[in-house]
């Protein structure tokens, strides 16, 4: 079977994790948490990162900071996982959910001013498969409105928006280095803090409401609880997997783009024919590989597929279920404006695998049986 992801390895995580281990510091914040932060700040040109114990809490962290009160409203795509919307919930806020553009899978910017009100606080952007949404348009009206911006970047490690990283754009980033991710640490991801005004802030919010990293600085001579917090820290042994693969950022880069271009090389005829959407990657917009996916012609098409290729033994998937029709979406939230796209392009998309090092002899296959599928 062909599995639809598997985690990167580059070969040096085990030893980093030993020397972690020799250290006997395996709890947050030791040398290789340190690398990992100092190398994205450096590479992102971010002002201030911090990694998390997942992208989830990185997202917790963003909209605490956002200083949510209960009935504020938070505007949103439908069309992503249910973290987004969690971390709004947690803080207080009603969601809005807005519709998608067709092409990028993205939130639609022509759509979120209609979806301000007096009560809203911040527009959440994801950037779908590591693509980015328009944010120079989304920028202006956040500012206009005197809104907060919150990227959830968990598929955007590495991915420009007109020479900007992703997650280096809105007052906070959130990334994730889940094992389903570009970049792993098993469980893990970072915030990315772009407005200096709340990186003490964050680093309290991360320490369980201490001004210990000040305290370690050596601006303080004892560290206590200054403000509401909680325990946002990897552990040091998820950090030291990560750092092997930072070290190998690039290569990791280059190899999944690498993979992507040859899916859309071979499966262009398909989608010139008129049998299959091919992903749109906008101007100004360099990608990941973060994921590659076809849009069949309807739900039906897309279940024949999926079912084909297992019998082939090739695992694709689809995604999403959009969040404003789930028991959650209905009780947290509303759609605004009219659902043209989100249900209906989420019913059609299915996700081919893709990961680091993936065979070559195996892409054919999944190549091969995809336009065997389409020919009969």
């Amino acid at each position: 079977m062909i599995s639809f992801n598997i985690p990167p390895y580059v070969g040096t995580e085990q030893t980093y994790i030993a020397e972690a281990v020799a250290s006997h510091k395996i709890c947050g914040d030791g040398q290789f948490t340190k690398k990992c932060n100092a190398w994205m700040e450096e590479k992102f040109h971010a002002k201030k990162v911090l990694l998390t114990t997942s992208g989830s809490t990185a997202l917790d962290m963003a909209a605490l900071m956002c200083g949510i009160h209960p009935g504020d409203e938070v505007i949103l795509p439908s069309y992503t996982f249910s973290s987004t919307a969690n971390s709004f919930v947690l803080a207080g806020a009603r969601l809005v959910f807005v519709d998608i553009r067709p092409d990028t899978m993205n939130i639609d910017e022509t759509k979120i001013e209609a979806a301000i009100t007096d009560k809203t606080r911040v527009i959440v952007v994801v950037h779908y498969a590591g693509v980015a949404c328009e944010m120079d348009t989304i920028m202006d009206i956040a500012q206009r409105h005197n809104l907060m911006v919150v990227e959830d970047a968990a598929q955007g490690v590495m991915s420009t928006y007109k020479g900007k990283y992703l997650g280096t754009i809105g007052d906070f980033g959130c990334y994730s280095f889940h094992e389903t991710k570009n970049y792993s640490m098993g469980e893990g991801g970072a915030i990315v803090v772009n407005n200096p005004d709340y990186i003490e802030k964050a680093e309290i919010l991360r320490e369980k409401g201490t001004n210990r990293a000040k305290f370690f600085r050596g601006q303080v001579d004892k560290y206590t609880w200054v403000d509401f917090g909680d325990s946002y820290l990897p552990s040091e042994l998820n950090a030291a997997y990560l750092w092997a693969q930072l070290e190998k950022a690039d290569e990791i880069n280059e190899n999944r783009l690498a993979t992507w271009n040859t899916y859309y090389q071979a499966l262009k005829p398909l989608a010139d024919a008129g049998k299959i959407e091919l992903p749109t990657v906008p101007d100004g917009c360099v990608h990941n590989a973060h994921m590659f996916y076809i849009k069949c012609k309807d739900l039906e098409e897309r279940t024949a597929f999926i079912q084909y290729m297992k019998e082939h033994d090739i695992l694709c998937v689809f995604h999403y279920v959009p969040l404003h029709s789930a028991t959650a979406g209905l009780k947290f939230g509303r759609f605004d404006g009219v659902d043209e796209y989100t249900t209906k392009e989420s019913d059609r998309l299915v996700r081919l695998p893709m990961y680091y090092g993936f065979k070559q002899d195996d892409l054919q296959r999944v190549i091969n049986n995809a336009v065997s599928f389409y020919k009969e």
